[in-house]
């Protein structure tokens, strides 16, 4: 498993990654909260200390979970309840009090990743929409039966929106998902794709605007 670590502790992060690697797994150490919302998408699991020198952990974790369901246990060393609570209602799926013993922390990181698969749910394949079709697995679109071609960009932000159709999907998670970074990516470059995505479907009601969030597909 792809373990992403941000620790600023030099001696803490050698130690983990050592048993982490030792342990089958596969772990990046980084430093800032920055460089975890530029390369969560690389990683299976995070552990998130909250003293980092750039961002607070907190503020990293209301960040990422605006774009990722990636699953975040964090390990700090702030132990007093409102620090707990308030990481477990931002979104993490655990929280550890430093210092943890290796045995636990490789059980809870267990536990967290198969609850993580339970609840994933494979995406369906064709998704339709009044008379337009996005076949995901074969990149195509068509409406009224006939093919319409899309860059690969825009196909992207389709295929984003049609995977998860009659939900809500936000513009940081559209951004994430498509650029690979919301941290880092241009909302213009949305809008255009959206625009032109639009144009080449010519059924407006089948992507929807939902003012202040993001976009639908369908529904």
């Amino acid at each position: 498993m792809r373990v992403l670590l941000a620790e600023d502790d030099d001696g803490v992060a050698d130690a983990l990654t050592e048993a982490l690697y030792e342990h089958g797994h596969l772990p990046t150490r980084v430093r800032r909260g920055e460089e975890v919302l530029v390369r969560h998408r690389q990683a299976d699991l995070l552990l998130l200390d909250l003293g980092l020198p750039d961002l607070d952990g907190l503020e990293v974790l209301r960040k990422l979970r605006a774009v990722s369901g990636l699953p975040v246990v964090v390990l700090t060393a702030r132990g007093d309840e409102r620090s707990v609570v308030r990481g477990l209602r931002l979104g993490a799926d655990d929280y550890l009090v430093k210092p943890v013993r290796l045995a636990e922390l490789l059980a809870r990181i267990e536990a967290v990743t198969r609850r993580a698969a339970t609840v994933a749910a494979p995406a369906p394949r064709t998704v339709r929409a009044e008379d337009v079709e996005v076949d995901l697995d074969a990149r195509r679109v068509t409406v009224g039966g006939a093919e319409v071609r899309l860059t690969a960009k825009e196909f992207a932000v389709l295929a984003a929106l049609a995977a998860r159709a009659g939900t809500a999907v936000s513009r940081q998670q559209l951004m994430d998902e498509v650029w690979g970074d919301a941290y880092l990516a241009v909302s213009r470059s949305l809008d255009v794709h959206l625009t032109q995505l639009r144009a080449k479907i010519g059924r407006p009601e089948v992507l929807t605007t939902i003012r202040g969030f993001g976009y639908r597909f369908g529904g």
